[in-house]
């Protein structure tokens, strides 16, 4: 005597294994052989272990290993900031800063804050977002006098 595993929930049907092809998935079931499956998976998703919804994208998904990589070089440049602010550099002195900031700033907002794997549109919203308080911060700059001389 052989026991095999059933779905025993008879509201969900996989539609790659129904005949007639009009089976509409309404929620969570086991499949033989104790298989769970989500509303709206194909075969392949569970085959790969992707969920519905999420990303394909693998390189989404960094390692903790490359996320030290990323601190280590931020410490890096944050410990060269500061031996620049020792050093006098003369007129090379700001510009330097404001390059290491700018590399400090975009690595962070595209490894931390996942900018770099996420859709277009947020980038366009956010880097949109970044150029307008640039340009009010240089208005305000402009209305102060701050650039004459």
């Amino acid at each position: 005597m052989s026991t095999d595993a059933t779905t025993t929930d008879t509201t969900t049907t996989d539609p790659s294994t129904d005949p007639a092809g009009d089976a509409t998935p309404t929620g969570d079931a086991t499949a033989a052989g104790g298989e769970s499956r989500t509303v709206g998976q194909t075969s392949s998703d569970r085959d790969s272990g992707h969920r519905t919804g999420q990303h394909d994208d693998e390189a989404e998904h960094l390692s903790d290993n490359r996320y030290i990589v990323i601190a280590l070089i931020l410490a890096v440049i944050t410990a060269a900031e500061v031996a620049a602010s020792y050093i006098d550099l003369g007129p090379v002195f700001i510009p330097l800063l404001l390059i290491m900031m700018a590399v400090k700033f975009l690595t962070v907002v595209l490894y931390f804050m996942h900018l770099k794997f996420d859709n277009k549109l947020f980038k366009r919203l956010f880097y949109t977002g970044l150029i307008l308080a640039v340009f009010v911060y240089c208005a305000a700059l402009l209305t102060f006098r701050f650039f004459d001389s």
